[in-house]
């Protein structure tokens, strides 16, 4: 058996020994050699033991000196007892008579050595010396090293003789029983052992008690001990006097006196009393400093570490920990404002965790009582488990580990986030984790954290959006912040006061079956709901999540997504429907409402396949549609026409929609004629009445209608019905189809690479989603990637020399991170049709590595080249003339600035620069901190921009009363009334936090935004997009109307406008007029042509044509532009207003239903005096 064992394996017992073995303990069989081997036998002599005992052993310790300071507590208390009890008059020796000597005059100094002690309190003094006496000699014995003078000579072991041999030798001598004895000193002896308790107590009982709170105990002691010592001294030493002072005397003189008060009520006779005291005060002014001293220094350093969140407050009371490298003041303002702006989350407490100490700015910052009562601060590191503990992580609601973002080295940032992740995740592996990330690449390592926010994803994905949607910077923004809709309202501009309403909108979600919303539109489709809910509610439905396992959120799902109870609906609104009002203009109007929707139930469950007919007729009346015809008859008194407009005028955001109580309509006239009118969506112009002289074109004395919002959409979209030979359904067309087939024969003349819709070959970093995009066939050469470096397969040297039939978009960035590629994949997104695709050029001032430019390579008009935003020959080089757009990415190097604010110097510069330069392109600039944002196209000497900004500060609430004012009504967005921000021109990644914050109440959050940028596709969800409202267009008038003809034709959700007032617009409500200084305009026409001597002097060297330099401002430079969230349903459309759209999709390989436009830039050159297109014009659908 032996030899079948592996070397060093333990035999097993023998079957009939187990058992016994393992109940009675080790058994040896016969044959078996054992060692039994004793561990710490130099402990087991009897000295060792008892220093195990007495000294060693923590606990044993710790209960010994709670013994022995119990027993200094009761000698003190006996002694007071004494002095209460003793009378001076019959000092004398124990057994001896009481001398009376009348004649004697002065003090009775006998009684300073004679005191009246009983019986029965001198057996109890006794009893208490012998133990201390012996525990006195035992620890000598154990502490003994050699020099048992050294000992003797401590001033603990001094006391202690004095206070327990005289009392020994009152055993033996009798007349000694009455002997004074400074028991009170014992109190010293208290205060040491007090000292070496809490030490002990704190290592048996790990107890996290802070040197501190030690340190406040000790200097209580010590002035307690001073206090009782001058007591009982000046007590003892007053006995001579006639007149003794009582101990509640000696206790009254004591205190005024250390109090420095000194009334002089009370005296001390005597000099040895007098003595006394001044002995004391010195001693007190030497101790008590000391002792101050101390407790200044471990003050200030526990307001370095901070605090501890106590376990008391975390059982009882809810709370969230802040984990950061660096606590700066503007991300925790930032954290504090949109944490605290949910009301259910007021008496949640905040914890900051962070290893570097707190600056003076965060310091005051926590002192504000709005702060200190709710916020606590923690020095330490979240990978020590003792720090973690201190802030009672694992009773934490949630966990916001923060990277730093002003940071040079954003890799090791993200390193040191990853490791904190790890270490929360390790200690409390149940708490919430809320993670932002810096760099896409590192998300894999955090992929368990509940919810991640990747600063260069979100980054790059909005300026890219930016540059086709114009303002989606500023759309999400406001749409992530928490914000009253109060903001603007005391400014006296128009557009402030709409702004500023509009900014309230934020994104809830609400369960259809508890919604009063959207439970009405059960059984009905999504775009009818959505249509319907805006009407009459003033909220716009722009996503639905289905009740079933793995569901996803699904933007716009389209007509063909029926409403059930258990959905989850997304809206946007100016606050969640719990905490809106209902109010209706006829009390009986709720009940008729849910008779019919009882009865529309019913109609549904009887008659499932209802015509589309029959719900159009229906809804003719309750609509917000006119009907314009010939021989209006009047009824009643009142005509149509006239009904219809009290209709269309009674829409107001937020209030119930009056329905109209007479729908007697002619149903066959109307209805035809609604129908009619409706032109086919196989054409470009599917939401344009066909003009006159064509066929099916309308009178010029009637207007065009807008078909109304289907309530079902057949399942089978060949299903048409038809009445009196009036199609109700139009033909399902392909509209790609006609593109693609114009797309190959314009791309295909320039011997481009041929392309097709896919996934891209190449991923860039781990852990990336493929997302369905144009990608080449065939990837091209990495050569042919450098845009001004010919090659063999290409000889162009510029931008100019590729004769790109559509302008430009130039992205300016440091280094080429795979974050970039982030800014790629949405500008190739699948729905975009391909001859709307822009080419897209990267300006970096260093190489890129070839890992990834095999990424892009895959990627059709997609180029780099070597340069820097400094450098005009680089610029023009890049295609800044054939440019609608420049992106300026902010430097990671300029984090070095010795001043953290001028981080953002290098970008300024360069961008007014820009601006001076080439005034028609529109450039969009990421920020490092907010507040430069006004450095942005920086015109010192333009008065219309000066006079604007100067009221923007007086109506925004830069004056103290007016900030508190708009703090009050929640305003925490400071630059949302900047005139770059509005815009949408200025970016910076702080904007992004609030979306990682409100997760915390909204988990879908961070979902939808990746979703409305197109970060993430999710099966059957929609896109957003834009669309521009043209002259042609503006027949529509309202967005209401809008909404209706998107709603009924293209199926397309409206969430937004984005408007632009330029100073010479009469015509708009809210235009400012500012006239400009003649002498100041006259200056910069001298500006400008110097400036364009110098842009053209620069292209003839690089043998560009003058031609394409365009020196005269447009106007747009004096223009504002600003974001409108979810408008009101009578919000009039103005021209170039750019509407903000959901577009629905059926996945990557089905097709939109919105016909694209077929009109796009040409190739040839442009000429002089020719206007540039409109930059944002790349997904423009002409209505």
């Amino acid at each position: 058996m032996t030899d079948t064992l592996v070397d060093g394996a333990v035999p097993p017992l023998p079957p009939r020994y187990r058992f016994r073995d393992l109940v009675m303990g080790d058994h040896f069989t016969e044959g078996e050699d054992r060692v039994r081997v004793e561990f710490y036998i130099n402990e087991r002599s009897f000295k060792e033991r008892l220093q195990l005992y007495f000294i060693k052993n923590q606990r044993s310790s710790l209960r010994i000196r709670i013994f022995n300071f119990f027993l200094m507590a009761v000698s003190c208390t006996l002694y007071c007892v004494r002095v209460i009890l003793d009378d001076h008059t019959r000092a004398a020796c124990h057994g001896c008579e009481v001398p009376v000597n009348d004649t004697q005059e002065g003090p009775n100094w006998i009684s300073l050595l004679w005191v009246h002690r009983p019986v029965w309190l001198w057996a109890l003094q006794v009893t208490i010396a012998i133990i201390m006496l012996l525990q006195t000699v035992l620890m000598l014995y154990l502490q003994y090293k050699g020099n048992i003078c050294q000992q003797l000579m401590s001033i603990t072991r001094i006391l202690e003789f004095l206070n327990t041999i005289p009392f020994i030798v009152t055993l033996f001598w009798p007349p000694l029983r009455n002997l004074f004895i400074p028991v009170f000193l014992n109190c010293w002896l208290g205060h040491s052992i007090l000292k070496n308790m809490l030490n002990d107590l704190n290592r048996a009982l790990q107890k996290i008690q802070t040197a501190f709170s030690q340190q406040v105990i000790i200097l209580c002691s010590t002035l307690l001990c001073l206090m009782f010592t001058s007591i009982c001294g000046i007590e003892h030493l007053e006995r001579p006097y006639e007149l003794k002072m009582s101990l509640f005397e000696a206790v009254y003189f004591v205190i005024v006196t250390f109090s420095t008060v000194g009334y002089g009520d009370i005296q001390v006779k005597l000099w040895p009393s007098q003595l006394f005291v001044a002995i004391m005060i010195i001693a007190a002014l030497i101790i008590v400093p000391i002792q101050l001293e101390q407790l200044a220094f471990y003050l200030v350093e526990r307001q370095k570490q901070g605090h501890s969140y106590s376990k008391h407050r975390a059982q009882t009371e809810k709370h969230v920990v802040v984990c950061a490298t660096v606590i700066q003041a503007d991300v925790i303002m930032d954290f504090l404002n949109e944490f605290y702006a949910h009301p259910h989350l007021q008496d949640y407490f905040v914890v900051l965790l962070s290893p570097v100490e707190l600056d003076n700015t965060m310091r005051l910052l926590l002192q504000i009582p709005i702060w200190s009562q709710r916020v606590i601060y923690v020095q330490g590191s979240a990978l020590r488990d003792q720090d973690l503990q201190r802030v009672r992580m694992d009773d934490a609601e949630a966990c916001f580990i923060l990277s730093p973002r002003n940071v040079m080295d954003r890799y090791e940032a993200d390193q040191q986030t990853i490791l904190r992740t790890w270490a929360v995740k390790d200690f409390a592996p149940a708490v919430k984790l809320f993670v932002q990330i810096l760099r896409p690449e590192s998300q894999f390592h955090v992929k368990f954290a509940d919810h991640i926010v990747c600063e260069d994803e979100f980054k790059y994905a909005l300026l890219a959006n930016n540059c086709l949607t114009p303002g989606t910077s500023t759309f999400v923004t406001l749409l992530i912040h928490t914000l009253r809709g109060h903001e603007g309202s005391d400014s006296d501009s128009q557009w402030m006061r709409i702004y500023g309403r509009s900014s309230g909108n934020e994104v809830y979600h609400i369960i259809l079956g508890d919604s009063k919303f959207f439970g009405e539109f059960e059984n009905k489709s999504f775009t009818y709901a959505s249509f319907h809910a805006h009407k009459k509610f003033g909220v716009a439905l722009v996503g639905v999540m289905k009740d079933e396992d793995d569901a996803e959120i699904q933007l716009n799902p389209g007509p063909k997504h029926i409403m059930r109870a258990s959905d989850t609906c997304y809206y946007f609104n100016i606050t969640k429907e719990e905490n809106s009002a209902f109010i209706f203009a006829d009390p009986d109007q709720e009940k008729e409402k849910e008779y019919k929707r009882k009865d529309s139930k019913s109609s549904l469950n009887n008659e499932p396949s209802t015509s589309k007919i029959h719900s159009i007729i229906a809804s003719v009346g309750t609509l917000a549609i006119e009907y314009y015809h010939h021989g209006a008859t009047r009824q009643h008194g009142v005509s149509t026409d006239s009904r219809s407009d009290l209709l269309a005028q009674g829409q107001n955001q937020g209030s119930m929609a009056i329905e109209l109580q007479d729908r007697r309509v002619n149903t066959a006239d109307p209805a035809r004629e609604a129908l009619v009118a409706m032109p086919s969506t196989s054409s470009g112009r599917h939401l344009l009445s066909p003009p006159a002289g064509e066929e099916g074109a309308i009178p010029a004395r009637r207007r065009p209608s807008i078909l109304p919002v289907l309530e079902i959409m057949s399942s089978d979209p060949e299903d048409e019905e038809t009445v009196d030979g009036i199609r109700f359904r139009t033909e399902k067309t392909t509209p790609e189809a006609d593109t693609d087939i114009e797309d190959i024969k314009v791309w295909d003349s320039e011997n481009e690479e041929a392309w097709a819709k896919g996934y891209p070959p190449t991923a860039p970093y781990i852990g990336y989603t493929p997302m369905f995009s144009h990608v080449l066939s065939r990837d091209r050469k990495l050569c042919c990637l450098e845009l001004d470096q010919p090659c063999a397969h290409s000889s162009n040297r510029c931008a100019r020399d590729y004769n790109w039939p559509n302008n430009c978009i130039i992205v300016v960035v440091e280094s080429m991170a795979p974050g970039l590629y982030n800014f790629i994949v949405p500008l190739r997104a699948h729905w975009r049709p391909k001859h709307t695709l822009k080419p897209i050029v990267i300006m970096a001032e260093r190489r890129p590595e070839t890992s990834f430019l095999e990424c892009i390579a895959a990627f059709p008009l997609v180029y780099y080249m070597i340069g820097s935003v400094e450098s005009l020959d680089e610029l023009l080089r890049a295609g800044i003339l054939q440019a609608d757009t420049v992106v300026v990415v902010d430097k990671e190097s300029s984090k070095l600035a010795e001043e953290d604010y001028m981080a953002d110097a290098c970008q300024a510069v360069a961008v007014q620069t820009m601006f001076k330069l080439f005034p028609s392109t529109n450039i969009i600039t990421e920020l490092t901190h907010p507040s430069n944002m006004r450095f942005m196209q920086f015109r010192a000497k333009d008065y219309y921009a000066l006079k604007l900004a100067q009221k923007q500060k007086i109506t925004a609430g830069v004056s103290l009363a007016a900030f508190q004012r708009e703090k009050e009504r929640g305003a925490n967005l400071s630059y949302m009334f900047r005139l770059p921000f509005a815009a949408g021109n200025v970016f910076t990644a702080s904007m992004l936090d609030t979306m990682l914050y409100q997760s915390f109440v909204k988990d879908y959050m961070i979902t939808l935004t990746r979703l409305l940028l197109g970060l993430d596709q999710a099966h059957g969800s929609g896109y957003l997009c834009e669309m521009k409202i043209t002259t042609d267009d503006l027949w529509i008038r309202t967005y209401g109307r809008l909404y209706q003809k998107l709603c009924s034709t293209t199926f397309e959700i409206p969430v937004g406008i984005y408007r632009t007032h330029l100073p010479s617009d009469s015509k708009s409500e809210m235009s400012v007029t500012i006239d400009d200084d003649d002498q100041s305009s006259t200056c910069v026409s001298e500006e400008r042509a110097a400036l364009a001597e110098l842009v053209r002097s620069k292209m003839k060297k690089l043998s560009l044509p003058e031609s394409d330099y365009d020196a005269e401002a447009s106007e747009k430079r004096s223009a504002f532009s600003y974001v409108l969230i979810n408008p009101g349903f009578d919000t009039k459309l103005e021209l170039d207003d750019v509407i903000f759209i959901i577009r629905p999709a059926g996945g990557p390989n089905a097709s939109s239903p919105m016909p694209p436009r077929r009109k796009f830039s040409t190739r040839r050159p442009k000429t002089e005096g020719e206007k540039r297109e409109d930059p944002q014009g790349s997904m423009d659908t002409k209505l």
